[in-house]
């Protein structure tokens, strides 16, 4: 096989890859947000970009939301995302949902606390490591590092 048909081959194995990569994640999402924040639209873009269709909720009490869904006190950030079973708070990098949905733990959701730039919706290049957190009735664990 010459140089050209293998790239070629090995481009469409990566694309089709790519499509089975977001095959687990949930068709819809329900996005809760403050209805000034910006980075929370651009995290439910990215959502978007990977086929799931992102409702966003802007005119509720945020803390009533992230105690219903058990988020650790301290731990939060600017917006707390209902997907399939699980809740998503903050710019969770999507490297983590696809863990998440993957391996499917017995937990209440995933969460990054505060808003890192680099990570989904937030602008500028990635100055940290990211330390994702899984939480349970508000009890937080080291879920992966980013």
């Amino acid at each position: 096989m010459n140089r050209q048909a293998t790239s070629l081959l090995l481009s469409g194995v990566l694309l089709l890859g790519a499509g089975i990569a977001h095959a687990d994640l949930p068709d819809t999402a329900t996005l809760y947000k403050n209805p000034q924040c910006g980075c929370c639209d651009e995290y439910a873009r990215h959502l978007e970009e990977l086929g799931v269709e992102v409702s966003i909720v802007d005119d509720v009490e945020l803390g009533e939301v992230k105690q219903a869904a058990g988020v650790p006190y301290g731990l939060g950030a600017c917006h707390t995302i209902e997907l399939g079973e699980y809740w998503i708070e903050g710019h969770v990098p999507m490297e983590a949902l696809e863990a998440l949905f993957e391996s499917r733990p017995e937990v209440d959701g995933i969460g990054l606390a505060g808003m890192p730039i680099g990570t989904p919706g937030m602008p500028g290049p990635k100055q940290e490591a990211w330390d994702v957190y899984r939480f349970t009735e508000q009890e937080a664990a080291p879920f992966m590092t980013l």
